[in-house]
């Protein structure tokens, strides 16, 4: 008995050493299984089509590692678009960009690039790694492991400008600037007045965007709520951009435009002049622009007129001292004209108000805003056309429309019917360079849509 219980406490020792020493084996033949398995299956990384517009997802290696055979290695490149919510930093890192290179990446961009405030929703970065033969090494299977790291980055900055950065030989990151592959083609249309300027410029072509410009042109003469009628013509000369696969990336500028009105004909001709001066001119040399805007805003419905009314809010009848345009909350609002923002802010029941001075005569109100643009604040000058506010509702208001007053000597009167002083006019050897500039552009136009109309009769 006495024997038995010696060999109980000699034995259990011993067994629960030889247990432990078998769990650790086992343990150090897992990982060392788990981990050639993992390094035997990763993948280059794959190129996604540039027209997949979908964020591409994968594990954070600090340098990628592939598997090719002994032929020799290539550069990879692939293409990732922006989504919401992703910063630069954060996208170099998913694509597999060491967290150092990828910030030294994004130092050398800042010359030209600010991360922050550039980089766009639907960007599509160009991401290119390069082989390290450094750490070429053969498995069992006669293969080649390469490790690949980030050599550049592609940026589109704007539609015909991108910047990239670019591991030099040295090894450090150098930017610069490139022009994008874009081709520019002008095109020429026109149409009648059936139903509305919208919908008629629309089935023939014209985007919104065209027509939002075509309406600033006109608006210093033109009140496109009232002044065109069933039956009016319209004629556009203007500029497409495509990108490298023909699509239509942006729209440009209105050579020429003319609008017939009950057979009285408004032609306008984008042309610079011998001092850099760039504007529209009427078939005479006279510019289109004036003083003040007639209409600050666009697509406006004229919701009520200048003089008397009973007010919809008080109930009494009392002098309107301007117009009001009703529209969607936030439509832009545009500066009348050139001058200085003299009150940005709450005023009474105008709400949300601001006020321009022009110059000694002329200034101009905007009241019941939903908010102000960045820039507008009292001090600061602003240019016609500019955006300073956006529609609202504030102050004593029964629903969203900007009310606009023109103040003339310190009286308020008709927008509608006060006489504005004009722009610019061409003379001399000035107005000979333009004349002979408006009969190109309208044999131009001419030639255009006379090349449209055989393509169209050819094709039925």
């Amino acid at each position: 008995m006495k024997n038995r219980k010696i060999f109980v406490k000699t034995f259990k020792p011993q067994a629960v050493s030889i247990c432990l020493s078998l769990i650790i084996c086992i343990l150090i033949i897992t990982l060392v299984f788990i981990f050639f398995y993992r390094n035997e299956n990763i993948k280059p990384p794959i190129e996604i089509d540039n027209e997949q517009l979908i964020s591409f997802q994968t594990n954070n290696y600090p340098i990628w590692e592939a598997e090719l055979h002994t032929h020799s290695p290539s550069e990879i490149s692939r293409v990732i678009a922006i989504q919401k919510g992703d910063n630069l930093m954060g996208v170099l890192i998913r694509a597999g960009v060491e967290r150092g290179l990828a910030y030294a990446a994004i130092e050398a961009l800042k010359k030209y690039y600010d991360p922050r405030r550039d980089l766009n929703i639907g960007d599509e970065l160009q991401i290119s790694f390069y082989p390290q033969t450094r750490y070429q090494k053969a498995n069992k299977f006669g293969r080649i492991k390469r490790k690949y790291s980030l050599k550049s980055v592609t940026i589109p900055v704007s539609f015909d400008r991108l910047v990239k950065v670019t591991l030099s030989q040295e090894g450090k990151f150098e930017a610069n600037e490139a022009k994008r592959n874009i081709r520019r083609e002008t095109i020429a249309v026109s149409g009648i007045i059936k139903s509305n300027l919208f919908v008629d410029a629309t089935s023939v072509g014209v985007s919104p965007t065209i027509l939002a410009k075509l309406i600033r042109i006109y608006s210093f003469d033109i009140d496109f709520q009232r002044d065109l009628w069933e039956g009016d013509k319209f004629e556009l000369m203007y500029e497409q951009i495509r990108n490298e696969k023909g699509i239509i990336i942006r729209d440009g500028y209105i050579h020429y435009a003319k609008l017939t009105l009950r057979n009285t004909k408004l032609p306008l001709y984008r042309y610079v002049t011998s001092s850099g001066n760039l504007d529209y001119f009427n078939e005479k040399g006279n510019s289109a622009r004036k003083t003040l805007m007639l209409t600050p805003i666009d697509g406006a419905r004229l919701s009520s007129r200048f003089g008397k009314r009973k007010h919809p809010i008080l109930g009494y009848t009392k002098m309107h001292m301007g117009i009001d345009f009703a529209a969607p909350i936030g439509t832009p609002i545009y500066a009348a004209g050139n001058g200085s923002i003299i009150k940005a802010g709450r005023n009474g029941g105008y709400g949300k108000y601001i006020l321009i001075r022009h110059n000694s005569t002329y200034k101009t109100a905007y009241g019941h805003l939903s908010k102000f643009a960045k820039k507008t604040r009292v001090g600061n000058r602003v240019k016609q056309g500019e955006i300073i506010g956006y529609v609202g509702n504030t102050g004593r208001s029964t629903g969203p429309h900007l009310h606009y007053e023109v103040i003339q000597n310190g009286r308020k009167i008709n927008p509608r019917t006060v006489r504005i002083p004009s722009g610019e006019k061409l003379k001399g050897a000035e107005l000979q360079t333009f004349i002979l500039f408006r009969d190109t552009l309208t044999k131009k136009f001419s030639n255009l849509k006379q090349i449209k109309n055989s393509s169209f009769k050819e094709n039925n």
